[in-house]
């Protein structure tokens, strides 16, 4: 078995660029949520509150991704010998669970403007601070996803999605002070109602992302994997590939046949070969396991009519 794990700088200037990129999304979050909840307590515009408090949750989630990442750029130590990188995934979590919160709050107020009698205020300034907070949240949200893709990071596009839906409660603010405006005064609480529904959705959505890593589904299509590995020189046959882990930091394991009178040194060689193979094909993979077996005692077993029954015969 060859473990063909290297250590990598690029691992740490990762998690320091994601670490910026949180904090220049807290920074305009916070500034977005309190000129949202500001005026809408000043114009008693209930959706306008339910938005603001939407994007203080949007700022709350990046604090956490924040303290999130710091844990998942230590090294590895004996406690964790394959690093902290999980503390990523655990932080996604977190968004989606802030996110849920956000969505049945959002749902709380919409539900009661619609028992009580609307009386929002809808001015020329409730369009100018609402259509210019929407401008920050879609710059901030294509920004912020280039940079998840980018990096490879959960957290980021996790982030980015918890940005997007506040997009969309901003856009149902928008129509719903147009519709208060003509005189449908209830249209404030429907559309924040609504919009609490699209806000759960996509907390479920990032909890499906999640569970994939920490449930261990596989990452990489096999048989990419194995064309990769059989088209190295000497790899007679590739099986029992298996990947696991977050998208940015793919741990693999597989066997590879060689010959069987192939050296100690030239099977090291050819693993070594697989594996600078399988990270250039696969960028994302940050941990590769490589069990180098001889093909003709491997191939005769598993072509044996009697295989798993030796130990029912006669000596």
């Amino acid at each position: 078995m060859v473990d063909a794990k290297e250590e990598s700088p690029a691992p740490r200037h990762r998690e320091r660029a994601i670490r910026r990129v949180l904090w220049v999304v807290l920074a305009l979050n916070i500034a977005v949520a309190l000129a949202k909840f500001l005026f809408g307590v000043f114009s008693h515009s209930v959706a306008m509150q339910a938005d603001g408090i939407h994007s203080f949750f949007d700022g709350a989630s990046n604090v956490v991704g924040i303290v999130g990442m710091w844990f998942a750029s230590r090294p590895a130590d004996q406690d964790h010998p394959y690093g902290h990188g999980k503390f990523e995934t655990f932080t996604a979590a977190a968004i989606a669970v802030m996110l849920g919160i956000a969505g049945y709050t959002v749902a709380r107020g919409a539900i009661d403007s619609l028992q009580g009698q609307g009386d929002a205020r809808v001015t020329v300034a409730s369009f100018a601070i609402m259509v210019g907070t929407l401008a920050i949240n879609l710059t901030v949200t294509t920004w912020e996803t280039r940079a998840g893709r980018r990096l490879g990071s959960e957290v980021l596009r996790a982030d980015a999605r918890h940005t997007l839906s506040d997009v969309l409660v901003s856009s149902g603010v928008i129509v719903g002070l147009i519709l208060v405006k003509m005189g449908f005064e209830k249209a404030d609480g429907i559309l924040a109602l609504l919009v609490a529904v699209a806000i759960v959705y996509t907390a479920l959505t990032i909890l499906r992302r999640v569970a994939r890593t920490l449930s261990d589904a596989a990452r990489l299509p096999v048989d990419e994997v194995v064309e990769v590995a059989a088209g190295v020189d000497g790899v007679v046959e590739c099986h029992s590939v298996r990947t696991r882990g977050p998208e940015s930091q793919v741990s693999m394991d597989l066997h590879i046949l060689v010959a069987s009178d192939a050296t100690v040194d030239r099977g090291h060689a050819i693993a070594h070969a697989v594996e600078a193979g399988l990270r250039a094909r696969f960028p994302q993979v940050a941990d590769v396991v490589v069990h180098v077996e001889p093909a003709t005692t491997t191939l005769s077993v598993q072509q044996s009519p009697d295989r798993g029954h030796d130990g029912g015969s006669a000596g």
